[in-house]
């Protein structure tokens, strides 16, 4: 578990810790990642895709099949990804998100910064993962993570860029 504070100006806020998620957080994972992906689909200008349509029992077998983790404030979870750990090297990063009132506050960077330590610790090559190429913040936040535009393809119909970050 990682736990941090934010400060921002003199304010003090609480503390965000991060840790490995457990059955419990599902109701919870859900919702964050249907509010950070419908903030997604706006600013990609999509209709839907497919986070926002998946179910509980989805998420369940993410937990089951996954790394997932949750960040939180008090009881509240707050950010989530899930990340695939495969057998030839490569590890995949899926559903990331933070509740849109929580962003810009540390949570991604911190949640990132505990997937890089864990690729390094599974001796992992590549990470990789899809987004909307469109969405400059997005691209920025990952490049500025260290990842770099691998592809592009349109097969959900919109430009969806695949990242990757080599270890």
């Amino acid at each position: 578990m990682v736990s941090t504070e934010l400060e921002i100006g003199n304010l003090n806020f609480e503390t965000y810790q991060i840790r490995k998620a457990i059955p419990d957080d599902i109701p919870q994972i859900r919702k964050v990642t249907q509010d950070a992906f419908a903030l997604y689909i706006k600013s990609a200008h999509l209709d839907t895709i497919p986070a926002l349509t998946e179910s509980e029992e989805d998420i369940r077998r993410d937990l089951e099949t996954k790394v997932v983790l949750v960040a939180y404030i008090g009881e509240k979870i707050v950010g989530s990804l899930r990340l695939d750990l495969r057998s030839d090297n490569t590890a995949y990063l899926s559903r990331f998100g933070v509740e849109p009132d929580c962003q810009n506050l540390g949570i991604g960077k911190s949640l990132m910064n505990i997937v890089d330590n864990l690729m390094r610790e599974h001796h992992i090559g590549q990470l990789q993962l899809h987004t909307a190429s469109q969405i400059g913040p997005l691209i920025r936040f990952y490049y500025g993570r260290g990842f770099y535009v691998d592809s592009t393809t349109k097969d959900r119909g919109y430009i969806r860029a695949l990242l990757c970050k080599d270890y």
